[in-house]
């Protein structure tokens, strides 16, 4: 189901009680509002289960930032999907570039990654998105598409169903840089007719597709009015309640 959706992605920051804390005056801006958007919260592992006891509000659920491509067994300091579920998360953030870049995952690790997240009743929130010398060589949307194509069209439509898309464009990243709304758009609208040819129309207009790449309070409105961008991937910006609430009413 198509829907607006405001993520924010801690990434390897705040201690578990800072995390708390930071939760809680989401939670209670939230309340005080009538936010037009699901709200999700995707903190580092240890917080999980103490965030998802802080939130109360309906329109907040938490994600993991990852989850194993292994169902469990011998794998010293993963997580599994399994782990992720039983602490209450709702959603798991899939491929983000930095575990592509940083921690060697291929589309067939986030392949199996996403059929176990799935298969634990998880909601993956699923990255793509290209770097900068394949933006300049006009390579980006082969690179999505392969992205896209090699790690989730083997799922069913019902599966597929699922998934929330979220595109990246690694350049923008934590560097101040932002894909025009115009970049956004194009590209997102080229992610929504790749899923309308492998799984038809109706397929493509349910599927959320988020913008991730320097969203702040500044430019949300602008990138969120878009047709075809459902939402915003938050980094830096979702760290502080005051930063993330503006992205939040943007819509």
């Amino acid at each position: 189901m198509r829907q607006n959706i405001v993520a924010g992605n801690w990434k390897m920051n705040k201690t578990v009680q800072e995390g708390v804390e930071l939760a809680k005056d989401i939670n209670s801006r939230v309340e005080a509002i009538d936010p037009k958007c699901q709200i999700i919260l995707g903190t580092p592992f240890v917080h999980i289960t103490e965030v998802v006891k802080t939130v109360k509000s309906d329109k907040i659920a938490v994600a993991a930032q990852n989850c194993a491509d292994k169902v469990s067994g011998a794998y010293t300091g993963e997580v599994s999907a399994a782990m992720v579920k039983s602490t209450g998360a709702k959603y798991v953030i899939l491929g983000h570039s930095e575990r592509r870049a940083y921690y060697g995952e291929n589309n067939a690790i986030l392949k199996e990654k996403t059929d176990l997240a799935l298969a634990n009743d998880l909601l993956p929130i699923f990255c793509v998105g290209e770097v900068l010398s394949e933006r300049e060589s006009n390579k980006h949307f082969d690179v999505v598409k392969s992205q896209i194509e090699e790690a989730l069209f083997h799922l069913s439509a019902e599966a597929f169903g699922k998934i929330v898309l979220a595109y990246e464009p690694v350049w923008a990243i934590g560097t101040g840089k932002t894909a025009s709304p115009a970049q956004a758009q194009e590209i997102h609208a080229f992610i929504r007719g790749l899923v309308a040819g492998k799984y038809g129309k109706e397929v493509a207009n349910n599927v959320s597709i988020l913008y991730g790449g320097s969203c702040n309070a500044k430019n949300a409105k602008e990138l969120f009015s878009n047709p075809d961008v459902d939402g915003g991937l938050i980094g830096g910006a979702s760290l502080k309640a005051e930063d993330f609430l503006s992205i939040i009413t943007a819509f």
